[in-house]
């Protein structure tokens, strides 16, 4: 089996070999799921947006699956303060990014933001495209697991203010769920945990790869959190 990131300059791949069984759910849901299911969101049909990567990574730790994320520096321009994956734009170096770019892009950021170690990731989907108008980015989720976990945190203040993992088992749990409301009547789907509210663009993939996995849990709908046009 080729690694993804066995080496700095060759090919990146997607692998499902090897997986643990309980990423079988989240395979299915890759392979099968339509754009449209995931977002009204969708890429503008002129090629507009700024194109980017996020890297949704599993983990396994002491309480089963969990996730990766960050908490985005309150200091930054786009998304200030908000829990996100790792990610972010496209650089010429990842390459071609309708090729194996966003596969690079991913596994990059994540290394600037956390720390991560590539090497320790096996990338084995790509979730479809999709927009945040506010930003206009159109990112791209790469899905990894974390065969070879490595130590994680903060590696530039400016840029990062955590980095912490979310057990699935929290995620799914209905009472750590919300959806959001913001004053601009835009609703969605939100999770309170590790002391952050997880919301928007991130949330909103969670959301869908827990339902089309099969892992979602009844939860209230009705249960909200406002936010303010800073968000």
């Amino acid at each position: 089996m080729t690694r993804a990131s066995d080496t700095q300059d060759g090919p990146v791949v997607l692998s499902k070999d090897g997986l643990p069984g309980w990423l079988d759910p989240v395979v299915h849901a890759v392979e099968t799921v339509r754009p449209a299911q995931l977002s009204r969101f969708l890429p503008p049909e002129d090629g507009a947006g700024r194109q980017s990567a996020v890297l949704v990574l599993f983990g396994e730790g002491t309480r089963g699956p969990e996730l990766l994320l960050m908490e985005r520096a309150s200091s930054l321009r786009s998304h200030a303060g908000q829990p996100s994956f790792p990610g972010g734009a496209l650089d010429p170096e990842d390459g071609d990014p309708s090729g194996d770019g966003p596969l690079r892009a991913a596994l990059r950021e994540a290394e600037e933001e956390t720390g991560l170690d590539p090497s320790g990731v096996q990338l084995f989907g790509v979730l479809p495209r999709l927009y945040i108008p506010v930003s206009g980015f159109v990112v791209t989720p790469v899905l990894g697991w974390w065969r070879e976990p490595s130590p994680v945190g903060v590696v530039d203040p400016n840029e990062t203010a955590r980095v912490f993992t979310v057990p699935v088992v929290d995620l799914t749990d209905p009472a750590n769920r919300a959806t959001t409301v913001h004053p601009s009547g835009h609703r969605g789907p939100a999770f309170l945990v590790e002391s952050a509210l997880v919301w928007g663009f991130t949330a909103g993939i969670i959301d869908r790869l827990l339902h089309f996995a099969g892992w979602e849990r009844p939860w209230d709908h009705d249960k909200q959190v406002p936010l303010d046009w800073r968000a």
